[in-house]
């Protein structure tokens, strides 16, 4: 019994490694796929391009094919002028968002801390986010000029808006049975803020800075268009378009876009690796 039933155990033992096998090839193709997902809109979104330009919906004046913008963009970024402008658009993005965030995240969480001082200046606070920074452009110029500050500070005091909000939020919104067990553990006030608060309000807090550098990128591309500006991806675009060079204008949207993107993943990537335990 034990002789013939051997044959058929190794034959099993076989067409179990063969499907374990089988089982390895699959798991990566499958997981490759995934990792292509992303690359579907793009193609989409240049095969419309291409075709729209290849049937003439849209006259070649005033929609170039993607690959004389693609050309473009690829030979100024190697060096070229787009590369500078894309550099200086660059700084005064990170520097607009260093300002907000440096002094948005504190004082929005001490405010968060405290709901009565935050219902004190919530209307300023939602007053001035629901208005439009482009608005308030002519009085950051009565205020700093024609200049490099004023972009960044236009910019910088949109932001600062969005990281407020979402830090006071964050901790005013805080779990209250994280609350009610520290205080049930005797932790005094101080600790409950710095070892509860303050941790329960970083994923809002992350979510701010996130839109935060988004809205940073935008008002200094605004600003770049309508305030005295020699540089900058904003300067541009709108130069590229009044000397109808639309080759270069929608290379410098595409690099503006790619900017915006990069900066959102850097943040997504961020978040997930510093507050790891959202949602638990």
């Amino acid at each position: 019994m034990h002789e013939a039933s051997s044959p058929v155990l190794m034959a099993a033992a076989k067409q179990g490694l063969a499907d374990r096998a089988t089982a390895g090839a699959v798991a990566p193709a499958r997981w490759n796929l995934a990792q292509l997902m992303p690359l579907i809109g793009p193609v989409v979104l240049f095969v419309m391009w291409d075709l729209v330009v290849r049937y003439k919906l849209i006259s070649p004046i005033l929609l170039p094919s993607p690959s004389a913008t693609l050309t473009v963009l690829f030979t100024g970024m190697a060096g070229g002028e787009l590369l500078k402008d894309f550099a200086y658009t660059l700084a005064r993005t990170l520097e607009a968002f260093a300002i907000a965030g440096v002094i948005g995240v504190p004082l929005g969480v001490l405010l968060g801390s405290n709901e009565r001082a935050y219902r004190s200046v919530e209307f300023v606070i939602d007053f001035f986010r629901s208005t439009p920074s482009s608005a308030l452009i002519p009085l950051f110029l009565m205020i700093f000029g024609v200049s490099d500050i004023n972009k960044v500070a236009i910019a910088a005091f949109g932001a600062l808006l969005i990281v407020l909000f979402n830090s006071a939020y964050g901790v005013i919104n805080a779990r209250k049975q994280r609350v009610m067990a520290a205080k049930v553990m005797g932790a005094t006030r101080w600790q409950i803020f710095k070892d509860v608060l303050v941790w329960e309000s970083l994923q809002p807090t992350f979510v701010g800075l996130r839109s935060a550098v988004s809205m940073s990128l935008v008002i200094v591309i605004v600003a770049e268009m309508f305030i005295g500006s020699e540089r900058g991806l904003g300067h541009r675009i709108i130069d590229s378009q009044q000397v109808m060079n639309v080759r270069d204008m929608y290379a410098s949207i595409l690099s503006a876009g790619a900017l915006g993107y990069a900066l959102n993943v850097v943040f997504l990537v961020l978040e997930k690796r510093i507050v790891h335990w959202s949602g638990r």
